[in-house]
């Protein structure tokens, strides 16, 4: 059933007790201890190799107790990657309508900065997180993975609406936005997960810095 596709939400319809009471606490601190849990096991071994008695075993609770806090293993997954998520589409939209707005390049490098330091950030506070999603973004699309799929395919649109923004408002020239965006797009998680996984020797923030780096350069040119 973990791979039955479904309505999904992350946790219980109703929060039992008063908000910030004793209930409400402990039941926090379980979804928290479920979501560790499964993130320490996906990066260790993949999502789909990973089952929820072994989620529910790591977080030192019985397999019943998962499912009083998530249907399935996608609505944990959904819940793993959800700050991610959350951060990189509010720096991605701020980035957005900075552009819009832009006068000149000199705004549309404020704009991308912008949209550098925001997402150094995300990686800052969430290094697991981020890379979970790097390293199972590319993966096949399963039910399981279904939130990192889609969130996939929202970045690789959104990151080709800012160059075609660019293009539309004379403040960079390219030949084709899509294929630049995607282009740039794909060397950023490619080096920031090797980063990640130490296979490069350089801090995960200064790649950030010096990807981001690589788009302000074509922005001068």
């Amino acid at each position: 059933m973990d791979d039955e596709r479904r309505p999904r939400r992350a946790g219980p319809a109703e929060r039992p007790g008063a908000f910030g009471g004793k209930r409400d606490l402990n039941r926090r601190k379980r979804v928290q201890d479920l979501v560790d849990a499964g993130l320490s096991l996906f990066l260790e071994r993949g999502i789909e190799a990973v089952t929820i008695d072994e989620v529910a075993r790591e977080a030192g609770m019985a397999k019943g107790n998962f499912y009083r806090y998530f249907r399935d293993k996608a609505d944990l997954v959904e819940a793993v990657i959800e700050p991610v998520a959350h951060t990189t589409r509010e720096a991605i939209q701020e980035c957005d309508e900075m552009l819009r707005q832009a006068n000149g390049r000199g705004d549309a490098v404020a704009a991308y900065g912008q949209l550098g330091n925001r997402l150094i950030g995300a990686l800052a506070m969430y290094p697991d997180a981020m890379c979970l999603y790097l390293q199972e973004r590319r993966a096949p699309a399963t039910t399981a993975r279904q939130a990192i799929s889609d969130l996939a395919t929202e970045l690789d649109n959104r990151a080709m609406t800012l160059s075609q923004v660019a293009v539309d408002r004379n403040l960079v020239t390219i030949s084709d936005p899509r294929v630049s965006a995607l282009a740039v797009l794909g060397a950023v998680e490619a080096l920031a997960l090797a980063s990640v996984r130490n296979q490069v020797d350089m801090d995960p923030i200064e790649t950030t810095k010096r990807l981001i780096s690589i788009v302000l350069e074509g922005l001068r040119n």
